[in-house]
């Protein structure tokens, strides 16, 4: 598998632990295999997001839960994308993700490199 492949651990205040699985190279160069994501989760979570954050989503076809980033919202619901385009799965190939598909917003990298992850640049 190709994709990023996070397991999410639930915590308390609407937020999860994700850890990207050893094949995550699909968020290449933003994110790396082995990152460990603080993510707001739950329906309020993906009310308003802006294009360009990243997000948890669950991608058709009995695919794992993955992180790509927001592009636009569209009438189908959320167009995702690959930071890589040489790696992975995305709207490209699936189509936009429905809103009981929309598992979480990326909120912070926790290790091994700390820091916000806000939105990224347009393409």
């Amino acid at each position: 598998m190709t994709n990023a492949s996070p397991d999410l651990l639930p915590l308390p205040g609407g937020l999860a632990l994700v850890r990207l699985g050893a094949q995550a190279r699909s968020m290449l160069p933003t994110l790396r295999p082995g990152d460990r994501l603080l993510v707001r989760a739950g329906a309020g979570a993906t009310r308003r997001v802006r294009d360009g954050r990243l997000v948890v989503v669950r991608l058709p076809g009995g695919r794992p839960p993955s992180v790509k980033r927001l592009v636009h919202t569209d009438a189908e619901g959320w167009w995702v994308e690959r930071d890589n385009p040489a790696e992975g799965v995305d709207s490209w190939q699936v189509g936009s993700i429905p809103e009981g598909d929309r598992l979480g917003v990326v909120v912070a990298r926790l290790w091994p490199r700390p820091g916000l992850l806000r939105a990224g640049p347009r393409r």
